[in-house]
């Protein structure tokens, strides 16, 4: 059985490793009610031969068997059809194929071309974007890992200390001694951030000590066995009293800015993925903000590139820091991969390869930033791309 998989940072990474190779690229959208579903392989099918079509045309010479076979394998798996979301995205390169599978529909295409396409995937990039959660009290921890459209919970690794007691042992301050387990003393029991720390004396103290040695001992381990191999941004999920300590301590570079300021322990499940859907795509807005004004002030600089061919040029040597194109933009053309020369293609052709595309795999091979512009935002130059360059 074919299995589904998330589109993931690491699967990005995946999959422009591949270049200067024949690379198959389907996308389609899919269905959840069975009505519908029963469709889904006969289009995949259509959309096979559309790629065996393109791979005939434009690699004469190529073997079509050992690319072309797990395409066709997948039509005749009839597990995968009975399980799949909104749209998959297959890719298979020799020796490679992978399918992920998305929770928004996909355009229907085909593509054969040197590398995998991947604009359609980028375009959805937040609804597509994958994070931890982790949900944190002042004694308790635990996480979720998901996307927007779902978040399930996962297995703490075993150095993770679940709550104080894990984390402290013999150290932790007695249960009996003086001070408000909640932080705060009698002029702040709702635990106000403005008055979490007050009164309490020294044995209050001791029980914020402890408090801020278990975020310590917390952030050290989720940093080293979640964070660091998964790679995942972190949404924290805290009474802001909890947030101020932990960020305060944090040593994550996963940990993003913003948070959600509740009890956790509060939150079903679903409230918690409607409330870091919601944040996350204020994150996302702001990005998007953040770039543009990026590039007015590199405009301001002379260090802006609007015209295409100076950004693909620019984009060969290093030294596009950010690029912005514009989502639903496609230009026929390829790159020199010798020089970055910008080639346009008047032909016509169905399937012929993207500059935008290429421009992006280039950035993106070349450690830069890339922000996709939806419709909704003005684009600030009239060629489809923009690009804020590092010298």
């Amino acid at each position: 059985m074919t299995v589904h998989e998330p589109f993931t940072r690491q699967a990005l990474a995946e999959l422009l490793a591949f270049d200067a190779q024949p690379s198959l690229s389907l996308y389609m959208p899919t269905h959840r009610i069975l009505a519908e579903r029963a469709q889904d392989p006969i289009r995949y099918k259509n959309l096979v031969r559309q790629l065996q079509s393109l791979l005939q045309e434009r690699y004469p010479q190529q073997d079509p068997k050992p690319l072309i076979e797990p395409f066709l394998a997948l039509e005749k798996d009839p597990s995968f059809w009975r399980s799949n979301g909104d749209g998959i995205a297959v890719f298979g390169t020799r020796d490679y194929f992978k399918v992920i599978s998305v929770h928004q529909p996909l355009p229907e295409g085909a593509f054969v071309q040197s590398h995998p396409v991947l604009k359609p995937l980028l375009r959805l990039e937040p609804s597509l974007e994958r994070y931890q959660v982790l949900c944190l009290t002042r004694d308790e921890v635990w996480m979720y890992e998901g996307s927007s459209r779902q978040l399930d919970k996962i297995e703490l690794a075993p150095q993770v200390p679940r709550n104080q007691n894990d984390a402290l042992g013999s150290e932790l301050t007695p249960s009996n001694q003086q001070g408000f387990p909640g932080g705060h003393g009698r002029s702040g029991e709702r635990g106000d951030s403005m008055t979490h720390e007050s009164a309490g004396g020294g044995k209050q103290d001791e029980i914020n000590l402890d408090r801020e040695r278990f975020f310590r001992a917390v952030d050290k381990a989720i940093e080293e066995h979640h964070s660091q191999p998964s790679g995942l941004p972190m949404l924290l999920v805290a009474l802001p009293e909890n947030q101020a300590v932990f960020r305060a301590v944090s040593h994550n570079q996963q940990l993003l800015p913003k948070g959600i300021n509740n009890d956790p322990s509060l939150s079903s499940v679903e409230e918690l993925r409607t409330q870091c859907a919601r944040l996350i795509q204020d994150i996302h807005e702001d990005r998007l903000i953040d770039a543009l004004n990026r590039y007015g002030i590199a405009v301001g600089q002379g260090l802006a590139g609007a015209r295409l061919a100076d950004i693909a040029h620019a984009a060969f040597d290093g030294r596009v820091e950010l690029l912005l194109v514009e989502a639903d933009r496609q230009i026929p053309g390829t790159l020199d991969k010798d020089n970055g020369t910008l080639i346009l293609d008047n032909s016509g052709s169905k399937g012929a390869p993207d500059v935008l595309e290429e421009l992006i795999l280039l950035v993106l091979r070349q450690g830069g930033e890339v922000v996709m512009l939806p419709p909704e935002h003005v684009m600030p130059t009239g060629t489809g791309a923009a690009a804020v360059l590092r010298f």
